[in-house]
């Protein structure tokens, strides 16, 4: 039997899910969707050929009976009250990235999934998913470089918006890093600086633009992150982790390369959707398949997305103070625990 999401947000990224449900991933259909524009919830049920219902709010979507899962991928504000209505409803549930947009959101969260007594909710942490991210895991979980004690990554967009604030720097962009990073290494964050470099012509009066991120882990591994996101030339992640024995780095996207008139050249990626699409796929299905075979999530989760937010604010408290802050985390549940059992709870 397929699972049947609802859908809260049909802007960009709320389209881009609705088409790889309905036209790529297997096990799972849209049956329903909202959005505040009712129109554009229309219009993506006719653009997709879906058999859904269109619901005037998330309320009326999460209440309805043919819903199994929600798809939370409206504005970040709204995403805390939506995901604690699909756990008070029981429903599973895939959040894009924010959880929630303050620290304690987030912990709203984590308490009432935990209060539910089973895991219901995935976090739309991507990158964990991207073959790249999951080779560089895999390296240093099995010691080929020894113990980590740096890492150098780099995230570079072309440009942004007029209405990009120097805290979306944080907020948009280095949001995925926060997650990705700590994963990697399995160790928690301690304290974080931002630095800013000289400012390139190319953003906007209001803008800081790039900023460099310095990032100490409790267990003393050292993380510089570059956002840079006016850098013209392309969509560009980087990240290498420095070992005691080595070093892994993120692999270049797969590209043709090109030998034409005395010139060798290579392709470079404009936009995040073409950079992460198989990520994107992966994530979604793994949602549909460990509900499938479990009845659980087992994705980034609530506290991941807790933490992403605790560590977020620290970076903007870090923006405006220009000194090291710390990173203050509440003790990680039991619940979360990698392995933890947790009560049998009809979902």
């Amino acid at each position: 039997m397929n699972l049947r999401f609802g859908v809260i947000g049909t802007g960009a990224i709320g389209r881009e899910h609705i088409k790889r449900i309905s036209q790529t991933l297997a096990g799972a259909e849209v049956v329903a969707v909202t959005d505040v524009n009712q129109e554009a919830a229309k219009q993506v049920v006719a653009d997709f050929k879906l058999n859904a219902n269109v619901y005037p709010d998330d309320k009326a979507l999460i209440a309805a009976e043919e819903v199994d899962a929600i798809l939370v991928s409206s504005w970040g504000p709204a995403h805390e009250a939506s995901v604690l209505a699909g756990i008070e409803a029981g429903k599973y549930i895939f959040c894009e990235k924010p959880l929630a947009t303050t620290a304690e959101g987030a912990r709203r969260i984590v308490d009432a999934e935990i209060k539910h007594g089973k895991r219901l909710v995935q976090v739309g942490f991507m990158r964990r998913y991207d073959h790249g991210y999951v080779k560089l895991k895999e390296a240093i979980e099995t010691g080929t470089i020894g113990e980590p004690l740096m890492i150098h990554a780099a995230h570079r967009n072309p440009n942004v918006p007029e209405t990009y604030s120097t805290d979306m720097a944080i907020t948009d962009t280095l949001i995925h890093e926060i997650d990705a990073l700590h994963w990697l290494v399995n160790d928690d964050y301690e304290s974080v600086q931002v630095i800013y470099p000289k400012k390139t012509k190319n953003a906007l009066p209001h803008l800081r633009d790039p900023q460099l991120v310095i990032i100490e882990t409790k267990g003393g591994i050292s993380i510089t992150v570059e956002i840079f996101v006016n850098c013209r030339y392309g969509y560009d992640i980087q990240c290498e982790v420095v070992g005691e024995e080595g070093i892994v780095k993120l692999p270049e996207f797969s590209n043709i390369v090109t030998r034409k008139s005395g010139k060798l050249s290579q392709d470079i990626l404009m936009d995040w959707k073409d950079r992460f699409i198989d990520a994107y796929d992966i994530e979604i299905q793994d949602f549909i398949d460990s509900i499938s075979k479990t009845g659980e999530p087992k994705g980034p989760t609530s506290w991941d997305g807790y933490i992403a937010s605790v560590t977020a604010a620290a970076c903007v408290k870090a923006q405006e103070s220009g000194v090291t802050e710390a990173i203050e985390l509440d003790e990680r549940p039991t619940f979360y625990e990698e392995g933890a059992k947790t009560n049998e709870v009809s979902a």
